[in-house]
């Protein structure tokens, strides 16, 4: 989290400074009247700070601001209008005095605090469980956590399915003082209405039939830890009634039971559904919204946060492999056609994407035309190999010429790719081979074409060619539509 810089007023104009420091302490903003050495001792101890900036005796005021980059200013008084021009001088503050330009500058000079490179480097160390990307969304998403994690705030997670809201819950719980207690998830659209009561607080022995022993509830288990509600809109209206009454009086009763048990939970809530237009429709508490939705926090579509996906590839592949102990590779256009997926399913659909890969193409690279159709968003030519000549007619000829359990049905078969006329054995005074299967070559290639107009897609479809392959055939046999 965050330090709030420290203010510190240096001005040797004291009736200025006087009348500055009164301002302050009427907008309760604490701060110090120091001299220029006294400044320089504490900006040399590498603490935050924001400094009112006003006349100097040596009349150092550019060094000042060159020394000490990290250093939000604020400068008091007109002739102090030409420092402007470096880039830790925030702004200018002239007299009178005014509540609104000074509030809006102090505000700016916490933002060039927070926003300072080392500042979010330093933000940067903080170690998130699972949470992947460097997205402007993903960053806020982390100051949010950052921010609340410290709190007992009740954190509403919104988003749609599948971007990762239970993460989120995660990471604050891990960032919390109550790290060391449980993370216990429940979800409550998993569960019966009729059974939800007794998941969340428990039940006593003989409070309902089949209730052979005592049994804790969700709460109870979460203990000094973190309660993740999952899908809270899916909770029954009976249940949001006293769900509400736990959250005011942090303490709850097992089913059949009497006595009362002091809940000490941080509650984290998410759901994918509009909260607000279930109010308006009557089936959600528009009271319980409001107990829940103290922080909200928003988690991302993947589409809305693209240049993350080669990371969040990269940390997916990284499980995966531990799992299958096989991994997979991409090529630049793969990548760049799974960027343009809409990801309706969001991170989970590239997970379960990915998994699909890896079984498919353990250890090896894929490319778009691997991918599933509906991932192919770049219209890239795959590579096809062009074998060597005597290799294809060998293939052929195996082809042709393989037995078979009925040697008929391998006559038949010939006799089916060769026309009826041409010799179905081999004649007496033997034939040239390779000849023989090129005229063979031409003929239904010339076939093909005519019949479906010399458009070489369709021709090469009804051959079971590539197009590229058999355009590189009618460049070999001079076959065009003047033939």
């Amino acid at each position: 989290m965050s330090i709030t810089p420290s203010l510190y007023i240096v001005d040797e104009q004291s009736a200025r400074s006087s009348r500055l420091s009164t301002v302050l302490s009427f907008i309760h903003e604490p701060h110090q009247m120091l001299t220029y050495q006294e400044l320089l001792i504490r900006l040399n101890s590498d603490q935050p700070a924001v400094v009112l900036l006003g006349a100097l005796d040596n009349q150092q005021h550019a060094e000042l601001l060159l020394r000490y980059p990290a250093t939000a200013f604020l400068l008091l008084g007109e002739t102090l209008q030409s420092l402007l021009e470096y880039g830790n001088a925030v702004g200018l503050l002239s007299e009178p005095f005014s509540y609104a330009s000074l509030t809006q500058l102090l505000r700016d000079s916490q933002q060039y605090h927070r926003l300072l490179p080392l500042q979010r480097q330093q933000e940067n160390t903080v170690k998130f469980d699972g949470m992947v990307g460097s997205s402007d969304s993903m960053q806020q998403v982390r100051f949010l956590i950052q921010q609340v994690a410290k709190t007992e705030a009740n954190v509403l997670v919104l988003g749609p399915s599948g971007t990762g809201k239970e993460v989120v819950a995660r990471n604050i719980h891990l960032l919390s003082h109550r790290q060391a207690g449980p993370f216990v998830p429940i979800n409550c659209g998993a569960i019966p209405a009729e059974l939800l009561e007794s998941e969340l607080f428990g039940h006593e022995k003989g409070a309902f039939t089949g209730a052979i022993s005592t049994r804790k509830g969700r709460f109870e288990l979460a203990q000094g830890g973190t309660l993740f509600l999952d899908e809270i809109g899916d909770m029954p209206l009976p249940m949001q009634v006293k769900l509400l009454r736990v959250l005011q009086e942090r303490t709850y009763e097992r089913v059949g039971g009497t006595q009362a048990i002091k809940a000490d939970v941080r509650v984290v809530a998410a759901t994918h559904r509009d909260l607000e237009q279930m109010i308006s429709d009557g089936s959600f508490r528009e009271d319980l919204y409001y107990r829940l939705n103290v922080f909200p926090i928003e988690t991302p579509a993947l589409s809305q946060r693209a240049d993350d996906i080669p990371l969040l590839i990269s940390e997916l592949l990284k499980r995966q492999e531990k799992v299958s102990q096989a991994k997979v590779k991409f090529t630049e256009h793969a990548m760049q056609s799974m960027q343009l997926h809409a990801w309706p399913g969001n991170v989970r659909e590239l997970a379960n994407l990915l998994e699909r890969m890896v079984i498919m193409y353990p250890d090896q690279v894929v490319d778009v035309a691997e991918l599933p159709l509906k991932y192919r968003h770049l219209d890239v030519e795959s590579y096809m190999p062009q074998y060597p000549e005597g290799l294809q007619e060998r293939d052929l000829i195996n082809e042709l010429f393989q037995s078979t359990d009925d040697d008929s049905d391998t006559d038949t078969d010939v006799a089916r790719v060769f026309d009826m006329d041409a010799p179905q054995h081999l004649p007496e005074q033997g034939l040239d081979l390779k000849e023989y299967l090129a005229e063979l070559e031409i003929r239904f290639i010339s076939q093909a074409l005519e019949r479906h107009e010399f458009v070489v897609a369709r021709a090469a479809e009804v051959l079971g060619l590539r197009r590229t392959t058999l355009v590189e055939k009618m460049r070999k046999y001079n076959l065009g539509k003047d033939e």
